[in-house]
C-alpha cells in the first residue's frame, strides 16, 4: 500500500469508527423512561425515535435519506452520458417536498393517534385487515431490497477508489453493511438522524469546495467551462439530451409528477414523518429541504466537467466521472474526506432501508404470530430482519449482482402503485378492500409487464405513470360497484381536522380524547 493509500485509507476508517460511536451514543439514556411502556412503545423509540425528533434532526434525515450515492455516482454519470434529462431529480424532490406539506402531517396525525409506526400499520389498520399489512411489507420489501443493494454497491465503488485500490470492492461491500448495521440494530431511526449530522456536514463541505476548485483547476473559471458546454456539447443542455436518450419532455414531466407522489408515500419518507415531534415541524422541513436540493447541481454539473478531463467512459465508468477528477487532481487526506462524505451518503439511506424493512416485519408479519405480540418482542424481531435484510442484500451483491439491479428498475415505479390503497383510503371512506387491493395487482402488473418487456418508457411517458392510472381506474371502478366495507375503518377527519390541532398540549399531545386513540409513544 503506497502513501496515498495509506492516507485516504487512515482517514476513512477513522471516519468509520466515528459513524459506529456517534449512531450508538444516539440513544444513550434514553433506553428507560422514553414511551416503551405504551403501545408499540419500544419499537416506535426504535423505529420512529419515539415520535421525538425536532426540526433540525428530521431535516438532517430526510435530507440524508435523499442524498444518496446516487447523488455522487449516478447523478454525475447521468450528467456525463445524458446532461439536462439528470435535471429531473431536482424536479420530482422539489416538487415532493411541496407534496410533503400536506401529506406528511396527515400521515403523522393518523400514525400518531392510532400508535402506529410504518404503512403497512396504517394499511392494516385503514382497512381492518392485518394480513393485508403483512403482505404490503412483503411487496415492499421486495421494492426496497434493492436500494439496501445499490447502496453497498456504491459505497464499494466509493471506498475502493478512494483507497486508490487498496481495498478490494468486497471488502468495502462488507464495510458498508458492518458499519450500518452496527448502529442501526441498536439506535434504530434516532442513530441514523444523528449521523446524518455528520454526513450532511461533509457532504456540504465538500460539494461547495468540489463546485468552485474543479472549474479552477481544470478550466479558467466557469466561463470558460460553459463556453465548452455550449459550444461543444450543446445536446447535454436541452431535452432529451445526449445520445439516443429516450428522456424527453414527456418523460421528464409525467417522471417528475409520478415520483413527486411516490417519495410522500416511500416507506423511508414516512418514516421520518412519524419520527417528528409535532405537525408544525413537518410543515417547517418541507419549507427547508428543498434548500437542500441545490446540492445536487455539483455533481451534475462535475460530471459534465468530466466530459472534457476524462472523455471516453462508458457503461458503468461513467459513474466514477466526479472521482476521476478527485482522486487525479486532489491531495490523498482530501480524497479521502470525499470518499468519506460519499460513503456517508450510503450508509444513511442504507440504515433507513433497513430499518424500515424490520419495522415492517415486526409490526405487520411477525405480529400475527400470537407470541409475538408483545411490543418488545416485535422490537426484537424487526432488529433481526434488519440483519437478515442486510445480509441478503450483501450475498445478492456477491453472487448475483444483477437479479437486484433489474428489480431497482420497477422499485419506484412499483411503490408508487401504494398511492391509492394509502393516500386516497384515507381521505375517501368508499374507497373498499377489495377496490384497494385490486387497483395494486392491476398497477403492479402493468409495471412489471411494461419494464420487464422493456417498454419504459411508453412513447416517452414514465410507464409507471401508466400503471397508476390503470391501478386508480379500476380501484374506482371496483369500489363503485361493489358493497361497501362495513368491517373497514376509513379515517374520514384526517384531513378535516388540522393535525396541528394536536399539538395543543405540547409536544407529546393529548390523545386520551380521541376515540381509539393511544398515548403518543415516546412521551415524558
Amino acid at each position: 500500500m503506497n502513501a496515498d493509500a495509506t492516507t485516504a485509507t487512515t482517514i476513512f476508517g477513522f471516519f468509520m469508527v466515528a459513524t459506529v460511536a456517534l449512531g450508538l451514543l444516539a440513544v444513550r439514556g434514553r433506553k428507560k423512561g422514553s414511551g416503551e411502556s405504551s403501545p408499540k412503545g419500544a419499537l416506535a423509540e426504535w423505529s420512529v425515535g419515539g415520535r421525538s425528533l425536532g426540526t433540525v434532526l428530521i431535516w438532517v434525515l430526510m435530507a440524508g435519506e435523499g442524498y444518496t450515492s446516487f447523488s455522487y455516482l449516478g447523478a454525475a454519470g447521468w450528467g456525463y452520458n445524458y446532461g439536462a434529462p439528470v435535471l429531473y431529480v431536482v424536479a420530482y424532490m422539489s416538487c415532493g417536498y411541496a407534496v410533503g406539506y400536506v401529506v406528511g402531517p396527515m400521515l403523522w396525525a393518523y400514525a400518531r393517534r392510532h400508535g402506529l409506526v410504518g404503512i403497512t400499520d396504517m394499511v392494516a389498520h385503514r382497512y381492518d385487515r392485518p394480513w393485508l399489512g403483512a403482505a404490503v411489507a412483503v411487496m415492499v420489501t421486495v421494492f426496497l431490497l434493492p436500494y439496501i443493494q445499490l447502496q453497498i454497491t456504491g459505497m464499494g465503488v466509493v471506498v475502493s477508489t478512494i483507497s486508490y485500490g487498496a481495498i478490494s470492492l468486497n471488502w468495502a461491500y462488507f464495510i458498508g453493511f458492518a458499519v450500518t448495521t452496527g448502529f442501526v440494530v441498536v439506535s434504530g431511526l434516532r442513530g441514523s438522524a444523528w449521523v446524518s449530522v455528520l454526513k450532511d456536514v461533509l457532504v456540504i463541505g465538500t460539494l461547495a469546495f468540489l463546485v468552485v476548485y474543479v472549474p479552477l483547476h481544470y478550466f479558467d473559471g466557469y466561463g470558460d467551462f460553459l463556453d465548452r458546454v455550449v459550444q461543444e456539447k450543446g445536446e447535454w443542455l436541452t431535452l432529451p439530451g445526449a445520445g439516443e436518450s429516450p428522456y424527453g419532455q414527456a418523460w421528464f414531466a409525467t417522471t417528475t409528477f409520478l415520483n413527486a407522489l411516490t417519495v410522500c408515500i416511500f416507506p423511508t419518507t414516512v418514516a421520518g414523518y412519524l419520527g417528528a415531534r409535532s405537525a408544525d415541524g413537518l410543515r417547517r422541513n418541507a419549507v427547508l429541504l428543498p434548500a437542500y436540493n441545490i446540492l445536487l447541481f455539483v455533481p451534475m454539473l462535475l460530471g459534465m466537467a468530466a466530459l472534457f478531463v476524462v472523455p471516453g467512459l462508458t457503461g458503468a465508468g461513467s459513474n466514477l466521472a466526479l472521482f476521476k477528477l478527485v482522486v487525479d487532481s486532489l491531495p490523498a487526506w482530501l480524497v479521502g474526506v470525499v470518499g468519506v462524505a460519499a460513503a456517508l451518503s450510503s450508509i444513511v439511506p442504507m440504515a433507513v432501508f433497513m430499518l424500515v424493512i424490520g419495522t415492517m416485519w415486526g409490526s405487520s408479519v411477525v405480529s400475527l404470530l400470537p407470541r409475538w405480540q408483545a411490543p418488545v418482542r416485535q422490537k426484537r424481531a424487526s432488529q433481526a430482519v434488519v440483519v437478515v435484510a442486510g445480509a441478503v442484500a450483501l450475498v445478492m451483491t456477491y453472487t448475483a449482482p444483477n437479479t437486484l439491479v433489474r428489480l431497482s428498475l420497477i422499485s419506484y415505479e412499483g411503490m408508487a402503485q401504494l398511492v391509492p390503497m394509502l393516500l386516497l383510503g384515507l381521505v375517501w371512506r368508499k374507497l373498499s378492500l377489495a377496490g384497494a387491493v385490486s387497483g395494486l395487482v392491476v398497477g403492479v402488473a402493468v409495471v412489471c409487464g411494461l419494464v420487464f418487456t422493456e417498454h419504459d418508457p411508453v412513447f416517452g411517458v414514465n410507464a409507471g405513470i401508466l400503471a397508476l392510472a390503470a391501478n386508480l381506474a379500476v380501484a374506482l371502478a371496483v369500489s363503485y360497484a361493489g358493497p361497501v366495507d362495513q368491517d373497514s375503518r376509513p379515517d374520514g377527519e384526517v384531513l378535516a381536522r388540522d393535525p396541528a390541532d394536536d399539538d395543543r398540549d405540547g409536544p407529546g399531545g393529548d390523545l386520551s380524547s380521541v376515540p381509539g386513540g393511544a398515548p403518543a409513544a415516546g412521551r415524558r
